[in-house]
């Protein structure tokens, strides 16, 4: 570079806070690389006389400054507004002088002079704003066509959810392009398949071709080429001569649609009116639809039938099979507890002096029964592998709907059948000779007949207000073994102070009145005119045998009423032993004049209704839930009570063989913890019963062979006696035994 000549570096403009051109930018490096001849101070000057068309008014322009020998510094000032700057002549740059620069003072190594040039709108700003912190400012990049509102649904959540996430990409315009460059991957790999399948062509091509043989000419250079002809065979002629479509001109002529004038006024009250019939209109045909979509039960059972015909997998017989594959499923993944069911034998019994244990095989449970405690327990009398438990609630605050459940031995983890009341069903009875008729009773007063055959799952008979229904719950009904009434006749108590009988007529279910419960007063010289009421009837159970027309009763007063079904206006007969409410009253099934109670005073006894007095009584020290007869002997029952309270409860059961020992139980035995039993119930064929609690489940338990000793014959029994006398002649003996160590 020749002497004089000047360069800068690290160029940069700015307005104000603006930064227009940066030390790095281009016009920087292209000012770096500027050089000027003369003298530093007329290169600064034209330099920015150069800078001027591009730098705004008010720009200042800063950067460093070398000369030819090497010696730098920085440099600044300002630049003229572009109104102000002076124009070049039209003529060579050299006959124009540059204008004149800054003056500079001081050494060159000093600091450059700044100039503050404040803009005319700038505004004017106290310290403490000054100081404050100025909020950042985004942008942030709306697409305002894009939904705000776009709602999915989530298979996760199972529900239709807003999606917040809204796509704000916009796409003006957007092609494929077809084409590649010539050195590029894809371009390659296209030329190779293009190169490929003209090779195969070529070879194609060649295996077809015919060689012509003909004598070489004289001349060598006219040798004609080989021409390669196709294959001859191949080759073929054709030709083709399209037709020509005659061309053919119709028309038609059409007369006018016929019109007519209507004419007419229309008021505000018309248009009522034709708005009520059209909405009228349309209730009628919702109507319609609504009972075109009710489908019957007939016309639902000819369609399964049909399908059961047409289909094998819908069929009566697939039915039955898959029935007995489940049972055998369900017998084999319990293939141990069925053989001790069936094989079990506690040897122990051998050491023990008459007492026994019980084992336990199943507990029978459903969710539908879930929560809810067992009311009643009944085995069929012809199919002994099923009983029906029911299941509603004793408190009154938690009253809701009931469930019937009927189990079967031969499939203990599902129910057989399973019906759904409205009201918490209390007690239930099978008819002796119709097994698959089954009465219900309910909390709410109503009596129920159900047929288990029936696929509808409804009861075929229900009473109502109009038949005279209960008022209070039923707490036990039962069948009339009678077949002199004609039809189909059963027995209900409830604890509104009456005894109904109910006749199963052909379309409805009537009742009878059999007896009012009155209240008997326990002062003797009461006067007669007092205001009577009615005793509340909680059991009651009829005599079998010739007398049949006997049946007890039993009250909360804890009082037990011998009554007839001819005699409906008094009592035969009072007991007074109890001095709380009594839950259980049955007779003996083999001696026709005993028969036993259980009451919440804690307290079973033992009765002759010949007596008023009981022949003997058993206090468990705990309220009695249940008491049954064992139906293989006249002296043997058994007894559920619970012991401790809150969640330390648990149910005990009490076997008693009177015949053993009258004044100990056999067998004492907790059977479920943390519930209270409710019902115990024998199996009339297996060496079984079952007890349900409060928790809505039933538990199976296998008796000892002490617990079910029957009638033992020795060399002086009598031969011609049956076991049904051996049985009275046993429960005869004990009540001699009895009285005669009763005091006078």
């Amino acid at each position: 570079m020749e002497e004089g000549s000047i360069f800068w570096s690290n160029l940069s403009v700015t307005v104000g806070t603006n930064v227009l051109v940066e030390p790095h930018s281009g016009l920087a490096r292209a000012g770096r690389c500027l050089a000027v001849m003369g003298p530093s101070g007329a290169g600064k000057s034209l330099l920015l006389h150069s800078l001027a068309g591009l730098a705004p008014a008010n720009a200042r322009v800063s950067g460093t400054v070398c000369d030819g020998s090497g010696n730098c510094r920085r440099w600044g000032s300002e630049m003229a507004p572009k109104a102000a700057m002076p124009k070049a002549p039209a003529g060579p740059a050299r006959s124009t002088p540059p204008p004149e620069a800054p003056e500079e003072t001081g050494d060159d190594y000093d600091m450059p002079v700044i100039v503050k040039v404040r803009p005319d709108d700038q505004l004017d700003l106290s310290p403490e704003e000054l100081e404050k912190d100025v909020p950042p400012r985004v942008l942030y990049a709306l697409n305002p066509r894009a939904p705000h509102n776009t709602t999915q649904f989530s298979f996760k959540e199972k529900c239709f959810k807003t999606d917040e996430q809204v796509d704000q990409v916009v796409m003006h315009f957007s092609m494929d392009g077809g084409i590649l460059l010539k050195d590029s991957p894809e371009a390659q790999d296209q030329d190779e398949v293009l190169d490929k399948k003209q090779q195969e062509q070529t070879e194609k091509d060649s295996q077809e071709a015919i060689d012509e043989d003909f004598d070489p000419p004289e001349n060598e250079k006219e040798i004609p080429k080989k021409n390669p002809l196709r294959n001859q065979f191949n080759f073929s002629e054709r030709a083709a001569q399209t037709k020509n479509h005659l061309l053919r001109d119709r028309s038609w002529t059409t007369q006018p649609p016929p019109t007519t004038r209507n004419y007419g006024t229309v008021t505000q009250w018309e248009i009522f009116d034709q708005y009520m019939a059209d909405i009228e209109a349309a209730k009628e045909k919702e109507k319609e639809e609504k009972t075109k979509s009710k489908i019957s039960y007939e016309d639902l059972t000819d369609a399964k039938k049909k399908k059961g015909d047409t289909d094998p997998t819908y069929s009566e017989n697939m039915k039955l099979s898959i029935k007995i594959m489940e049972r055998m499923v369900n017998q084999n993944a319990e293939n141990e507890v069925y053989h001790d069911f069936k094989f079990w034998e506690d040897r122990s019994d051998e050491f023990r002096d008459g007492e026994g244990t019980l084992l336990p095989l199943w507990r029978f449970s459903s969710e539908k029964a879930k929560k809810k405690q067992v009311t009643c327990i009944k085995w069929n009398p012809r199919y002994n592998d099923l009983c029906a438990v029911g299941f509603g609630s004793y408190d009154f605050m938690r009253q809701g709907t009931g469930v019937i459940c009927c189990y079967s031995l031969k499939n203990t983890r599902f129910p057989e059948y399973v019906f759904n009341t409205d009201a918490g069903v209390c007690c239930l009875d099978w008819h002796p000779a119709h097994p698959a008729v089954l009465a219900v009773g309910l909390y709410d007063g109503t009596v129920l007949v159900y047929d288990v055959r029936a696929k509808t799952k409804k009861p075929i008979y229900q009473s109502t207000v109009r038949t005279n229904k209960h008022t209070d719950p039923v707490w036990e009904v039962r069948w009339n073994d009678d077949e002199s009434a004609g039809a189909m006749n059963f027995y209900s108590i409830s604890s509104d102070g009456r005894v109904s009988n109910w006749f199963l007529l052909k379309n409805k279910l009537e009742s009878e009145e059999v007896m009012e419960l009155k209240l008997i007063s326990a002062a003797a010289g009461e006067d007669e005119t007092t205001l009577a009421g009615l005793a509340g009837g909680l059991c009651f159970d009829f005599r079998g045998g010739k007398d049949n027309h006997l049946f007890l009763v039993g009250t909360e007063e804890g009082r037990i009423h011998k009554c007839s079904k001819a005699f409906s206006g008094q009592y035969l007969e009072t007991y007074e032993g109890h001095t709380m409410a009594v839950y259980t009253v049955r007779w003996n099934p083999f001696h026709d004049k005993i028969f036993i109670s259980g009451s919440a005073d804690w307290t079973v006894k033992l009765w002759n209704h010949e007596s008023r007095q009981a022949i003997l009584s058993f206090d468990l020290a705990q309220a009695i839930g249940d008491v049954a007869w064992a139906p293989y002997s006249s002296t043997t029952f058994a007894a559920i009570t619970s012991e401790g309270a809150g969640g330390s409860t648990s149910g005990v059961v009490h076997l008693y063989d009177l015949h053993v020992d009258r004044n100990n139980r056999i067998c004492e035995q907790k059977v479920v913890k943390r519930a209270k039993l409710t019902h115990v119930a024998f199996s009339s064929s297996e060496p079984i019963i079952i007890v349900g609690d409060d928790r809505g489940g039933v538990n199976t338990l296998k008796l000892s062979p002490n617990l079910r000793a029957g009638v033992v014959r020795t060399e002086d029994t009598d031969p011609n006696l049956t076991d049904w006398d051996l049985q009275i002649q046993k429960m005869e003996h004990l009540m001699e035994m009895v009285t005669e160590t009763r005091p006078a």
